[in-house]
């Protein structure tokens, strides 16, 4: 009888971690969340060169992984989120430009097939939180996209306490679940954001799970914690960089618990988390005309040149990837959609795909870059890289004019990073070069077929 009540009381006290080895064989796929930041600028992560900014929780996510330093999204943010999305370039998406708030019709055609389709087709559950942008229609809302689960605004931005959308058309709220209205007077935006990813996490922590966190952060409107703003400005931080940074440090707090939720449900180590920004820092009236850096690259949202389209960007999954490991190779958000299917061993069909794998890069460093040439388009400016060479077609800057001679601006990378100095005059067989491969990818990007690089010939 003792020997009985000796055993009972064994499995009485082995029982919990029987269970959680249970759940853990159950849920053998990695969980995956994309972190995706907004109107970030190039540098403004410690980590990527900041030297004002305190991100300690983001410059943890990053150490811990692969960071990439050569990593490129879309100028504007429905396009980046469309070829984050996809796998494609945004105008083969169907996004080339912002997702109009004013016209139900508009946004991403749901015959494209989403990374949240990928991953529900495997057997995922599927969540997208914070930002959407890519139409308000309800055959164009998330939820008509590949994810079970919804929370956000549809729209470009809101007001992080009233929720109210404010910049186009009549001022109006806009905050949904699963596509009906909701209402959170006063609560503060990204802390909404992490309480339902938390409670995401609780319901579907036996089963494996795809979230998309896009947050509002640090798009305008700045919006910051008090605390970081008097920091900063105690600090002599100027304005509006103080605004900014103070809006980034909140960020990176809300990132903060995100990850500590995980890690409180024994989740962390069987997920992959990538991170992100769309495009460069704002310098548009509402953002105060600043507050963002891209450090040396020239240009900001809006432009091709490096600050509106180089961001930062990095991967972490402990125990599966090298800590602390950096490529420089040319990457691109697009990638991110063969990537992941890659590393959670998903059957995906990439021939119709612009992005390509990351893992041979992710595990050599020293491997060839998967887009030795790579193309974009924004309204009526154009850019074309091949290898160091870089061509833009009707450059952009905020507060810059550019004369006729500049139309075509020639730059290379590795000695002008800058991008001050055009190249035009004294090389122009590469001009002739890149403004062949540009018709080409126009062509083929106007007519819906897969992007031609020198890596698919």
């Amino acid at each position: 009888m003792i020997l009985f009540y000796r055993l009972t009381l064994c499995l009485v006290m082995l029982a919990p971690g029987i269970l959680h080895a249970a759940q853990k064989s159950k849920n053998a796929k990695p969980n995956v969340i994309i972190i995706y930041t907004d109107d970030q600028g190039a540098i403004d992560l410690n980590c990527f060169g900041a030297k004002d900014l305190v991100t300690p929780n983001m410059d943890k996510l990053v150490g811990s992984g692969v960071k990439f330093t050569q990593f490129y999204g879309a100028p504007i943010c429905s396009p980046s989120r469309a070829g984050l999305l996809t796998g494609k370039t945004p105008q083969r998406a169907g996004v080339g430009g912002n997702v109009s708030s004013m016209s139900d019709e508009a946004g991403m055609p749901t015959e494209q097939y989403t990374i949240a389709e990928m991953f529900k087709d495997a057997g995922y559950k599927t969540a997208q939180i914070g930002k959407w942008h890519l139409g308000q229609g309800k055959d164009k809302q998330p939820n008509a996209q590949g994810f079970d689960y919804s929370f956000g605004h549809l729209v470009g931005c809101i007001d992080n306490y009233s929720h109210f959308f404010y910049w186009e058309g009549p001022n109006r709220h806009d905050l949904y679940r699963n596509g009906e209205e909701v209402f959170y007077p006063g609560e503060y935006f990204p802390d909404l954001m992490v309480k339902e990813a938390s409670a995401f996490f609780e319901e579907n922590q036996s089963e494996p799970f795809f979230m998309y966190y896009a947050m509002n952060t640090p798009h305008y409107p700045y919006q910051g914690y008090p605390k970081w703003l008097e920091y900063y400005q105690d600090k002599g931080v100027e304005y509006p960089r103080d605004l900014y940074a103070a809006f980034v440090s909140t960020m990176d707090e809300e990132v903060g618990k995100l990850i500590a939720k995980l890690k409180e449900l024994g989740l962390l180590e069987n997920t992959i988390i990538v991170l992100q920004a769309d495009n460069g820092y704002s310098t548009e009236e509402r953002a105060h005309h600043g507050g963002g850096s891209a450090g040396v690259y020239r240009g900001s949202k809006f432009s091709l040149f490096e600050g509106g389209i180089r961001v930062p960007a990095a991967i972490s999954w402990p125990g599966h990837l090298k800590e602390g490991e950096v490529r420089g190779q040319i990457a691109v958000n697009a990638d991110w959609m063969p990537t992941l299917a890659e590393m959670c061993g998903i059957d995906l069909d990439t021939s119709d795909l612009d992005g390509k794998s990351l893992m041979p890069i992710i595990d050599n460093s020293k491997a060839e870059s998967n887009h030795n040439a790579f193309c974009w388009k924004f309204g009526n400016s154009w850019a074309a890289r091949n290898g160091d060479w870089k061509l833009l077609g009707h450059p952009f800057v905020n507060g810059e004019k550019f004369s006729a001679q500049d139309s075509l601006f020639l730059v290379n990378l590795v000695n002008d990073p800058g991008e001050q100095t055009n190249l035009a005059k004294q090389y122009p067989e590469k001009v002739k070069e890149l403004e062949e491969q540009y018709a080409v990818w126009l062509t083929n990007n106007s007519t819906g077929k897969k992007e031609i690089t020198d890596s698919d010939e």
